[in-house]
Order: C-alpha cells, then structure tokens, then sequence
C-alpha cells in the first residue's frame, strides 16, 4: 500500500507555468515582430500595443484550449480517466526525455519543436504589422505551438481536470498569465531602451538551458499525473 501525500495545487501550477513561460517559440516570434516594427520606423508606442495584442491572442487561445480540454477530461468516467492521465503521463516522460535528449545533442535526431514551414509562414505573418495580423499571429503561434511544445500545459489541464470547477479554472487563468509574462517583460525592456541584440542573444545562449529544465519538469509531471491516478498523491 502507498503512502499518501498531497502536495498544493497552486505551487505546482505556478512552478509549471514560471518554466514554460521561457517559450522559444513565442518570444521569437515577439522579437522579430519588434525588430520589424522598429526597423520600419514605428513608434515605440505602436510597437507596446502590437506586443500586447499579439500576447493577449496568446493568452486567449491557451487559455480556451485548456478550458476546452480540462472540460473533456472532466467528462470522462473516472475508470477512464485514470487511464488517460497515465497515457498522458508516459508521453510527457517520452516529450521530457526529448528536451533533454536537446540540451546535450540539439539538433540531431528527433526534436519537439515547430516545422520548418510553420516557422516560415510565422516569419511571414511577423513582417506584417497590423492589429489584425498581429492578433492573428498570436493566434496562429498558439495553434501551432501547443501540439509541438504543450507538453507541460497539457499535464496541467489533466491535473486540474481532476476536479475541474472554479478555483481550477482561476489555476488556469492564473497559469496563462504566467506564461505570457516573459512576453511583456521583454516588451517593456525594449520600451525601456533595451537593445534587442542583447535580448536575441539572450535567447540564444539560454536554449540549452530552457530545454533542460523544461525536460526535467515533463518527467516531474509526468511522474505527478502517475502518481495521482493511482492515489499515491493527492493535490489540494
């Protein structure tokens, strides 16, 4: 018989959320969207409000997909969903073992990240500086990037899919807004008179590192949805 602990939902959530917020896909985006609209010679005040509705359609498109999902999860009879939160838990392992598998081979062998024509057609729709491009860039970075990267976030739905009411979708409002963050700290640095250069090589330096730690939380959650489904560990 296991032993049982219970660890709080919210710390579990806001951990989850502080490491994937470091979304290479997402910032890179951002970063080149900026460097067009600065190059172009648009304003810093145009340049804010791009970032912020290019980050607001990010946060709305996650935010209803985790509801969607967390609202599916939560139908399913219990005898299934043990068994789904397993099956999710083995392929966030695989996903964990991926990144890390990156950090010290980036580049060979399989990898979870966007392809190449997603990447292109994102580099497109960032040289297009208008609210509505912008919101639709968002939106399609988000489509594109939660299949390929949303490995963290789906072991956040099924946790909270557990016992989906409220509190777990304010968890859920509160996971997204972490997620973005990064997004409008970077924003407000170059508002601020950050050189972007500085931050693009900030991106790059810091890869490695972003996919350990994104690698070594995968295997963390996926050992916390196994352990949950089979009552060894109980989130409060």
């Amino acid at each position: 018989m296991g032993i049982e602990a219970q660890l709080p939902t919210i710390l579990t959530v806001i951990a989850t959320a502080a490491i994937d917020s470091i979304n290479p896909c997402a910032i890179g985006v951002l970063i080149l969207m900026i460097s067009v609209v600065l190059t172009s010679g648009g304003s810093t005040k145009r340049m804010i409000y791009l970032g912020f509705l290019y980050t607001f359609a990010i946060f709305i498109v996650y935010l209803a997909a985790g509801i969607g999902l967390a609202y599916y999860f939560a139908s399913v009879p219990l005898f299934i969903a043990e068994y789904i939160s397993i099956t999710v838990g083995i392929f966030i392992a695989l996903a964990g073992l991926i990144e890390i598998k990156d950090y010290f081979w980036y580049g060979k062998g399989f990898s979870l990240s966007i392809p190449y024509a997603a990447s292109k057609m994102l580099e497109n729709y960032a040289s297009r500086s208008t609210a509505w491009g912008v919101i639709f860039l968002g939106m399609f970075v988000s489509a594109v990037e939660l299949p390929c990267t949303g490995a963290p976030y789906l072991a956040i739905i099924t946790v909270l899919a557990q016992y989906f009411d409220f509190t777990a979708f304010l968890l859920l409002v509160l996971y997204n807004i972490i997620f973005v963050s990064p997004l409008i700290v970077i924003l407000l640095l170059v508002a601020g008179g950050k050189k972007l250069q500085d931050i693009k090589m900030w991106k790059q330096e810091s890869r490695g590192a972003m996919r350990l730690a994104i690698g070594l939380l995968m295997i963390a959650l996926a050992w916390l949805l196994i352990m949950i489904s089979n009552g060894t560990i109980n989130l409060g």
